[in-house]
């Protein structure tokens, strides 16, 4: 069957799987359809039954996906948030909609500088009397709280202001999910900042010991007054001449 991840072990590292996720996030229920029509796709417990033969191992999780089935990202976020390995995210397309709760996962979290997220409210369609109309709102506003719980455990944020934006539906830049929480850091700036920390402490270095060297200066001055001190007006006199 087709499907929409792909594990590759990293040539440079043994101990480090790279994890693609590509495509349409499908439920169990709906893999076979997608396997009829040759549409990648697979199901939470399959992924979950691969992912278990990279036991402690390291894992780059590449996402570009516009979502999908939210129960099918809540099964391969658990699965994710049960391995034992560590895991970095890397958003070098989009993470949009059930994608960005996968992403939620990983340890760490860096997108590309053109890369996007984007979370909303969970949707579906139903039909009915009025009872499962209301039933079906209630369900939905249950199945926000679940995803909350995923983007608050990352963020730090408030639920109140997750859900505020979540109500918007909210596009974010790598820059705007870095500010919001979302994201860590962007992919490409990590040598970046590095080397202005490294600038930052070499310029701290530089001035403190240009300030030794100032102290030193004005010790030195103050010694040579005190051992020839001079009142002599004719003294004065000619140091005025030479300035």
């Amino acid at each position: 069957m087709p499907k929409f991840w792909n594990f590759v072990k990293n040539e440079a590292s043994s101990d480090t799987i790279e994890l693609r996720i590509d495509g349409d996030i499908v439920s169990d229920n709906d893999a076979w359809m997608y396997e009829w029509f040759g549409e990648p796709s697979a199901s939470p417990n399959a992924f979950r039954n691969e992912l278990s033969q990279y036991k402690d191992q390291a894992i780059t999780l590449w996402i570009d996906s516009y979502g999908g089935d939210v129960f099918a990202a809540a099964g391969i976020y658990n699965a994710l948030k049960s391995h034992n390995g560590k895991i970095v995210a890397k958003i070098d397309g989009k993470a949009m909609s059930a994608a960005s709760v996968i992403a939620m996962a990983a340890d760490e979290i860096l997108m590309s500088p053109v890369g996007l997220m984007m979370i909303h409210n969970p949707l579906t369609g139903v039909r009915g009397d009025m009872r499962d109309l209301r039933k079906a709102a209630d369900v939905l506003d249950t199945v926000k709280d679940t995803i909350i719980n995923a983007y608050a455990a990352k963020t730090n944020k408030s639920r109140a202001s997750i859900s505020a934006l979540m109500d918007d539906e909210t596009y974010m830049s790598a820059d705007e999910a870095v500010k919001n929480g979302f994201a860590d850091g962007i992919i490409g700036q990590e040598e970046e900042k590095s080397n202005v920390m490294n600038f930052s402490f070499n310029r701290f270095a530089i001035m403190n010991s240009a300030n030794e060297s100032m102290q030193k200066m004005l010790d030195f001055e103050k010694a040579r007054q005190a051992a020839a001190p001079s009142n002599n007006a004719d003294d004065l006199e000619a140091e005025k001449e030479k300035l």
